[in-house]
Formats: structure tokens, C-alpha cells, sequence
């Protein structure tokens, strides 16, 4: 009798341990789960949590939508009793005691796992509430002695994310009769930190952030984790991978750049997954169903190329009676251009407003106006802020930047050559550029998406309802630094700002070192802007030369082919007219070493107007190259001492007597057209009487100098003939 009762215990115990074993195998189920969070209205943070719940299938319940916000702010002073109070509320409807209850903040939280995970990592806990964690105590630091030591981990408790049993979370909130003001932390705390409520609740911490990573005061214990197309972030400290992750305190600017990223926002296999999400299609719409857009546009300081931006502008695909320009003009030398521009062009526009340099009104003054335009005007879809020195070369940019369907959304652009852009990755602790670990790779396209930044300027896109809603009432420019405080007064907001680089959109020019004394100032700009240099001075056709075989070879050693554009032509001429101080065609020179000229003619020295570095660096960049193909074995710097623009006219100095240069080769450039400004010219060599009679307007004859070119200037019989010369290595 008694062996049978033995083995009756023996087999209840074993029963009893197999049915807690099957339990944990088995698990919480998942539709027992339900996440909770108070959120008074939708900001973009909400939105953003929303979509990371819907990526792992959470079933979310929303508390105190529509509410007016009473719970204080955070960061100057303890608050977030309201929270209490609507979760208090909130849970009474709920009956079931197997109920999972997940309490979360959302307009700072991303999910980075699922709910199998977050509730396998619950029962591991083996207690009824878990807390998330922290290395710092807030709001009471005289509590911290009654805080239970931990012989690893985060002592302290987080109170923006909790899960437990619905039954011991109504406990946790059943003596909470605080106002909505008081400090939702201190009431957790208190109540954890008491024994004796801490046993009765079954509470303890998630120290070692399996379940739940705060931010605030752990910032150099994690990191990105990019695994088998996962994005998740590591706590490095404790090996762990939290599930949720909280941008607590000061923190929101590093949720933000995490949350590019988790959960699986960005990968190194897919690169961005949601770019395409939520887009606004113009692709249907009839030309009067587009939506109206105000672009304003900045000039603060002389910049250069200012005439092919408003080229540019009249590109951009929009239809242009959707279209109104502010224009703000505080540079009197620009007030050609812009008066030139809206007299062609102004009446295609809807409306036009400009403000300029007289008015006297500063950048941040202006800015706020050309918000306030479109805040006021009910049917403004989008504000387009757009600077001078922007170089939009790409005709969509603003049909992409509306599709996106973003608050605030920046194409990128930077600056030729260098790291510089139009974003900031990262801020510093006083509020200015710090680089952030992916912005490298950001501005030079190895991560193509479209990313939350804290700091965007020079060009952005930012819808109207916008600044009719949240932005209503707001200066949000100051003359300090209008960007910086701009940003500022965005973030502070809590409105997002993105920046895509997901498509090419065009750069930003350099203001450095911008001369203003000259008639086309622009020609001087090869060294602080070349890459706007070439597209507006070079051939169309240079860079085809070598590919499709354009130099022609029309007498021996002598190359002809396509260098400079049109414009460079006409500006060339322009400038040395402007300048007006021709030679007199005479022998003797004082311009030139030795004060005589042997084979003189009527000309400006690129010295003269103070171009001739500028002349030499055309020189090595566009002609040395051909020089060289062509001359092979024969290398130079393209030294000059002369280097000059010749006029011909029939009643002035109509040809060039035969005669040898004094160089190595010799550049002569057309700058203008047979038949069209004048009749005759052409240049004839001697020694192989082989003539070019028709020489292109742009091209360059490329030719020996010395010994072997004997030639001569033909007679120019009508109009003007002008030619740029460069006599290279004398």
C-alpha cells in the first residue's frame, strides 16, 4: 500500500513537471497579445510605429485619440500621468485574465522583432510584469537606495514599455489617482521600489534589454546588426537583441536615423523596402489636377551662373499655370537677370510675387513670407524652397518630390567632388553638423533610399496642409542662422524631414571667391565650379571627340575639332568688347617681353582681363588632352606668353601677313560664323597651300608653331572675325 502511494506521488510529480514543460514549449499564444499605447494625435513618429506593428503583425488598441494632451512635455519636467489614467480606463472593459498586455509609447518606438519573440523572451522572465530598463534614474534620484541591486545589468526603471498579465497590470494601475501632469515614472517606481507591491505584482526588469532597449544613457552600448536581410539593433553590452526600441529623452534624433533602418527598412540585400510605400501618383492626373505649388526662390548673394538656373527652372516638369513664384532678390547685380527672365517668361505662371534688394528685407524675413504665401492661400498644395545657388538638373525633381508624399522632403544634392550636401546625417550636442555612420555612403549612392535626417536646407519640398495645421502660427525662420533655426523649429515639432537619394538630382554651386566687376563673370568660375563651367563653356560634342572620331585633319599636322560651346563664343567677344582696349596693330607692344611685336594685330591680351589662369587651365583641360592623342610622345603644361583675342575688319586689319608663331603649337579658336558675322577669313598654310576657309564657330585648329606652319590670316571682307590665340610653350 504504501509502494502504491509512492508511485501515485512519483507519477503526479511528473505530471505536474511534463504539463509546465508543454507549457513553455508551447508558449503564450500570439492572439493573446494585444499592444496598448495613448497617442493624442497622429505625428509622424505614431505613423512610423504603426507601420513597424503592421510589419510583425501586431494587434495595436490606440488610447486617447483626439484628446488634448495634458501630460507635460518630457524634457523640462517629469510628466505622462495621463497615460496612466487612459490605460487605467481602458483596461476596465478587458475581461480576459490570459489577456497579454504590451504598454508601449509610440511616437518614439520601433518594433524590431515579432510577437513570437517578444512573448517567448516574457516567459523566460518567469514573472507576471516586466519593465524595461535603464542605466539612469528619473525623476527622484533619493530613490535610488531603494532600488533592489542587480549583479548584472540596468538597475533602473523605464516606464515607456511594460508587459504583463492583464490581471497584474490592472493591479500595477489600480491606486494611480494622480493628475494627467504627474510623472507616470515616479508612480512605476514607487510602486516597483516597494517591496512588498513589487512581490504581490510579480514585477521585475528586463535588465539586460532582451525585450526592451531605451536609448537615453545607452547610446555607445548598441549598434546596427545587418543579418540575412534582418536589420536589428544589438546591445553590445549584454549580447542581447531587443525586440522593442525607445527613443527616450534627448534620444529622438537616434530613433529616427535607427528607424531608417529597423525594422528591415533598409538592407544591404534589398535596399529600401518602403520608398515605394504611400506615394501620391501625378502619372494620371490632367494638367488641371495637379497640384498648385509656390516655389520661392532666395538670391542672398552673388552666385554665379544665375541665367541658366532660370533655364533650368523653365524645365522643370510642372505644369506652369500650377505654378506661383516668389522670387527674393537681396543682390542688386542679380536684378538683370531675374527682371530679364519674368519679362520672357513671368506671364506663364499663375502669379508672381518679388521682393527685392531695395525693399531691404533679411533672408529669414523673406522665408517666412514665402511660407506664409502658401499657408495662407487655401489651395496651395506645397511649398518649393528652392535657393540660387542650386544647380536642378533634374526636370521631375519636383513631380518626384511630390509623389514621395512626405511632411518635408529633400532631393539630395551636393557639391562637385567633395562630401558636402544639402542634409545632415547627424547632429552634435550643441545642435550643429555631425556626421552620421551611414551619411558617407548616403551622398555617394551606396545606400540608395529615402532617409529621416535632422538638418536640410538650400532645396526641400514641404506640404501646405502642413503649414496650415502644425506650423499655423510659427516663425519658423530666425536671422541668426535661418536654416539651423528652421530645422530646429521642425524637429522640436516633431515633424519629420527626409532627403532621397533615389534619384540624380543635380549639385550645389561654390559662392567663393565670385567676382563681380566683370560683364560675364561666369567665365571665371573653371576653377571654383568647373563642372558648371564645362556644361555651360565646352562643345557639346568634346566629349565625343575620341569616340566617334570628331577631329578632322584638314591639312597635314593640323587638328581641327569642337571645343568651345556657343555661349562661350558670344561671351568671349562680349568681354573683350566690354573691355574695349584693342592694340593699335603696331610693331611696338609694350604688353609683350621686349616691347615688340613682329607680326602684330588688333587684340586683347587674356592677361588684360585678368584671365590668364583661367585660360590656362582651359588650356590643360580640354586642349593638352587632344595635344597629346595627337602628338604622341610629345607631353606639356600648356605654358603660355601669349594668349589673346583677335579682331579682323575689312577698315581696321582685314588678314595676317605669312609668318611663323612663336610657340610649339599653336591654339586658334573661331569665335564666331562665317556667312552669318562676317564674309572672307580663314587661315592658309604655306608650305602645303592647304587652306580651311570655313572655320566653325567653337572649333579649334590645333597646329605646329614653329618651322614647319608657315601661314597666313585670309582677308576678312566683310563684318567682324574674331579668334582666341594661344602661342603654347614658346
Amino acid at each position: 500500500m504504501r509502494f502504491s502511494s509512492l508511485l501515485l506521488f512519483s507519477a503526479i510529480v511528473v505530471c505536474a513537471l511534463s504539463a509546465l514543460v508543454n507549457s513553455e514549449v508551447e508558449g503564450i499564444p500570439e492572439d493573446k497579445l494585444l499592444v496598448v499605447t495613448v497617442a493624442t494625435k497622429e505625428t509622424d513618429g505614431y505613423r512610423r510605429f504603426l507601420r513597424t506593428a503592421k510589419h510583425f503583425n501586431y494587434t495595436v488598441k490606440v488610447l486617447g485619440q483626439d484628446q488634448k494632451w495634458k501630460g507635460g512635455d518630457y524634457m523640462s519636467a517629469p510628466g505622462g500621468g495621463q497615460k496612466v489614467r487612459l490605460l487605467k480606463e481602458g483596461l476596465k472593459e478587458m475581461k480576459d485574465d490570459g489577456q497579454i498586455i504590451l504598454f508601449i509609447d509610440s511616437y518614439d518606438v520601433v518594433f524590431a522583432s515579432g510577437p513570437k519573440e517578444l512573448l517567448k523572451k516574457f516567459q523566460q522572465t518567469k514573472h507576471r510584469v516586466v519593465f524595461s530598463s535603464e542605466t539612469l534614474i528619473w525623476p527622484d534620484r533619493h530613490l535610488e537606495d531603494k532600488y533592489p541591486h542587480v549583479r548584472e545589468g540596468n538597475r533602473f526603471l523605464g516606464s515607456g514599455g511594460f508587459i504583463g498579465y492583464l490581471p497584474n497590470i490592472k493591479e500595477l494601475v489600480a491606486n494611480w489617482t494622480g493628475d494627467d501632469g504627474d510623472s507616470d515614472q515616479l508612480f512605476f517606481t514607487k510602486v516597483y521600489t516597494d517591496q512588498s507591491k513589487r512581490k504581490s505584482i510579480n514585477i521585475t526588469l528586463d535588465n539586460k534589454c532582451r525585450l526592451f532597449q531605451n536609448l537615453h544613457g545607452a547610446l555607445d552600448d548598441v549598434v546596427l546588426k545587418f543579418e540575412d536581410s534582418q536589420v536589428r539593433l544589438r546591445n553590445v553590452l549584454y549580447d542581447t537583441l531587443p525586440v522593442i526600441v525607445h527613443g527616450n529623452g534627448p534620444t529622438k534624433l537616434q530613433i529616427n536615423y535607427l528607424g531608417n533602418y529597423i525594422p528591415n527598412t533598409w538592407t544591404f540585400e534589398s535596399g529600401c523596402t518602403v520608398c515605394h510605400e504611400d506615394l501620391r501618383s501625378l502619372t494620371a492626373l490632367q494638367e488641371n489636377e495637379y497640384p498648385l505649388v509656390v516655389i520661392g526662390i532666395f538670391i542672398q548673394q552673388p552666385t554665379p551662373f544665375v541665367t541658366v538656373f532660370f533655364e533650368r527652372l523653365l524645365k522643370l516638369q510642372h505644369p506652369k499655370n500650377k505654378i506661383k513664384l516668389f522670387i527674393f532678390n537681396k543682390e542688386a547685380h542679380h536684378q538683370r537677370q531675374v527682371r530679364s527672365f519674368l519679362k520672357d517668361y513671368g506671364s506663364l505662371y499663375e502669379n508672381v510675387t518679388v521682393i527685392e534688394p531695395e525693399e531691404e528685407m533679411d533672408g529669414a524675413a523673406s522665408r517666412n513670407l514665402g511660407l506664409d504665401l502658401c499657408r495662407r492661400d487655401q489651395d496651395c498644395d506645397y511649398f518649393f524652397s528652392l535657393d540660387i545657388e542650386v544647380v536642378l538638373k533634374n526636370k521631375d525633381t519636383l513631380k518626384i518630390l511630390i509623389e514621395q508624399n512626405l511632411p518635408i522632403v529633400a532631393p539630395m544634392i551636393t557639391r562637385a567632388g567633395r562630401l558636402w550636401s544639402n542634409f545632415w546625417g547627424a547632429l552634435s550636442g550643441d545642435g550643429y553638423y555631425a556626421r552620421s555612420e551611414d551619411y558617407v555612403d548616403i551622398v555617394q549612392g551606396r545606400r540608395v533610399g529615402v532617409w529621416n535626417v535632422p538638418y536640410v536646407s538650400n532645396v526641400y519640398l514641404v506640404k501646405g496642409s502642413l503649414l496650415r495645421r502644425e506650423l499655423k502660427d510659427y516663425e519658423l525662420f530666425s536671422s541668426s542662422d535661418p536654416d539651423m533655426a528652421f530645422c530646429h523649429n521642425i524637429r522640436n515639432k516633431g515633424i519629420f524631414m527626409y532627403v532621397t537619394n533615389m534619384h540624380t538630382f543635380g549639385r550645389i554651386l561654390s559662392t567663393e571667391n565670385y567676382q563681380t566687376g566683370h560683364l560675364h563673370n561666369d567665365l571665371w568660375q573653371i576653377f571654383e565650379n568647373p563642372v558648371d563651367w564645362e556644361e555651360r563653356y565646352i562643345h557639346e560634342n568634346y566629349t565625343r571627340i575620341m569616340k566617334d572620331k570628331l577631329i578632322e585633319n584638314p591639312c597635314p599636322d593640323v587638328y581641327w575639332f569642337p571645343v568651345f560651346s556657343t555661349v562661350a563664343c558670344n561671351h568671349m567677344i562680349e568681354e573683350m568688347e566690354h573691355y574695349g582696349k584693342w592694340s593699335g596693330g603696331g610693331n611696338v607692344d609694350n604688353r609683350i617681353t621686349g616691347g615688340y611685336e613682329n607680326v602684330p594685330t588688333i587684340d586683347i591680351h587674356m592677361i588684360q582681363i585678368n584671365f590668364e589662369k583661367e585660360w590656362q587651365k582651359f588650356l590643360v583641360e580640354y586642349v593638352v588632352p587632344i595635344t597629346e592623342k595627337m602628338f604622341p610622345g610629345y607631353y606639356t603644361k600648356a605654358h603660355f606668353e601669349l594668349a589673346f583675342v583677335v579682331r579682323y575688319k575689312p577698315d581696321e586689319q582685314p588678314s595676317l601677313r605669312p609668318h611663323h608663331d612663336a610657340s610649339t603649337f599653336t591654339v586658334n579658336i573661331a569665335l564666331n560664323q562665317v556667312d552669318l558675322d562676317y564674309q572672307g577669313g580663314g587661315c592658309r598654310f604655306l608650305r602645303y597651300d592647304c587652306s580651311i576657309q570655313a572655320p566653325r564657330k567653337g572649333w579649334a585648329l590645333l597646329h605646329p608653331g614653329r618651322l614647319t606652319h608657315y601661314h597666313e590670316g585670309l582677308p576678312t571682307t566683310a563684318g567682324v572675325r574674331y579668334i582666341a590665340v594661344s602661342f603654347v610653350d614658346p
